[in-house]
């Protein structure tokens, strides 16, 4: 009854950092992102830098972030955002980038004003592209928090898999890889879930498809 009690707190330690990293780093992308798509001036400012950024691999932040952070929770939850951004960040500037010019035309014709520009035309226009981007950024959450807890932890799933190593038992190794699947499988479900709704107005093969039953 304790190693059962110890693997759910195991699982829910990860997965409450993945949570945590998911909510900052799609926060920060998000803004970041509307801003870059939106003004060219912005995009020329930043969007160099954090191109540069994206290329640097998930294990070389981690001795960063735990000679800043130490090998506390923010080390980790960071490590995660950083994994999460990236994708949410590229897929929101491409998708407001991508929006057809002649609608951005015919809402400047009919008097649209910035907020109604955006409201109307540039957000639906990108959400499927975001919403992509935040599934993309939610697995790459779960891969960078892996990293971090392998590096040092004393909970997790990641823990759980180096502690295996250590002792020498590979089903410990393996059953922390099958969870971590199925944490991810379900927390991907439950994104595409709660994004189907507002997918639901989109004009595209995949609704036709839904609408066909396939």
């Amino acid at each position: 009854m304790g190693s059962k009690g110890r693997l759910f707190g195991d699982i829910g330690v990860t997965v409450w950092r993945v949570l945590l990293g998911f909510l900052f780093g799609a926060g920060v992308a998000t803004a970041l992102g509307a801003a870059v798509g939106y003004s060219r001036r912005v995009g020329d400012y930043l969007d160099p830098s954090l191109q540069a950024l994206k290329a640097v691999p998930s294990l070389a932040w981690v001795p960063l972030f735990i000679l800043w952070f130490g090998i506390f929770e923010i080390s980790k939850v960071t490590l995660s955002a950083v994994g999460v951004f990236f994708p949410v960040y590229l897929n929101l500037v491409s998708g407001i980038r991508a929006t057809d010019r002649k609608l951005v035309e015919v809402g400047r014709v009919n008097g649209f004003g910035r907020m109604d520009l955006v409201r109307r035309i540039l957000a639906p226009s990108a959400l499927p592209h975001y919403v992509t981007g935040l599934r993309a950024g939610l697995a790459l959450g779960w891969m960078f928090v892996i990293a971090a807890e392998l590096m040092g932890a004393s909970q997790g799933l990641g823990f759980l898999m180096l502690d295996g190593q250590m002792t020498g038992r590979p089903a410990t190794i393996v059953a922390a890889l099958i969870l971590f699947a199925v944490a991810g499988k379900i927390s991907d479900a439950i994104l595409v879930g709660a994004t189907r709704r507002m997918l639901a107005p989109q004009d595209d093969f995949a609704s036709l498809q839904a609408r066909k039953g396939g």
